[in-house]
């Protein structure tokens, strides 16, 4: 590896998740604070069902599954499951489940952009950032459907082992990025974007998904109790006239 190569190796897999995870916690705050009025989803359900309703199940029960397993099967230690199931047989399910969900996904995803494309009525009402962020979603589909003959290759569990030694210390502040060195272009390529979607999640409709998140409160919320409020009024009496009342 080149001087130059170590130095894009180091700065895109130690420096830049730091600069995204910074622009996505902050810029996410900064964004409900100063602009709640955008933070929203932008349904276009009203303008044109169509494929919206099979678009949108879809790709969202894909994309759930997807960031899910990715959160736990990076961020658990090796020595949590090590007792019960083998690195390679964990690659193995993370390959067949990831890679049904990932497919799901991909055709939602697929008919969402299809429709915010050449649909007339919902290109007119679409700002360039949602189709952009649906096309980089696409993208990274895509390379993440490509790292599955990939992954198919690498038996052993090693890809695996290697991503997840690199997502922990990044979240522990150790980072090192060694052992992605010898990983294939695309498990590189899919990090690298994916870190991109959390530095343009602040700045995109992406926001709503903290909303969705945050519901999970009213699971743990109190009862709301409402009582009706009886006033005991005397026969022949008439109730005083609120001011501003109308006639």
């Amino acid at each position: 590896m080149s001087a130059l190569q170590s130095y894009l190796h180091n700065f895109a897999f130690n420096v830049y998740p730091y600069i995204c995870l910074a622009v996505f916690l902050i810029g996410s705050l900064a964004r409900f604070d100063r602009d709640q009025y955008t933070w929203k989803s932008d349904s276009s359900q009203l303008l044109r069902t169509g494929t919206l309703r099979w678009g949108s199940n879809l790709f969202h029960i894909g994309i759930l599954f997807l960031f899910f397993g990715h959160f736990a099967g990076l961020l658990t230690p090796h020595w949590v499951y090590e007792h019960f199931i083998t690195p390679q047989h964990k690659q193995l399910v993370a390959i067949y489940s990831g890679g049904t969900a990932g497919f799901i996904c991909f055709i939602g995803l697929s008919l969402l952009l299809h429709r915010r494309l050449f649909d007339p009525r919902i290109r007119l009402t679409s700002h360039r950032t949602d189709i952009a962020i649906l096309l980089i979603l696409w993208v990274q589909l895509t390379i993440g459907l490509i790292t599955l003959p990939f992954s198919l290759g690498h038996s052993d569990g090693g890809a695996m082992l290697a991503l997840s030694d690199w997502a922990q210390r990044i979240v522990t502040f150790r980072p090192d990025a060694d052992g992605l060195v010898a990983l294939d272009w695309p498990y590189k390529l899919h990090l690298v974007l994916g870190m991109t979607i959390f530095l343009l999640f602040p700045f995109s409709r992406l926001v709503h998904v903290w909303s969705g998140f945050a519901t999970l409160a009213y699971l743990f919320r109190p009862p709301q109790v409402v009582r009706s409020r009886r006033l005991n009024v005397p026969a022949g009496h008439n109730l005083p006239r609120q001011p501003g009342a109308g006639v």
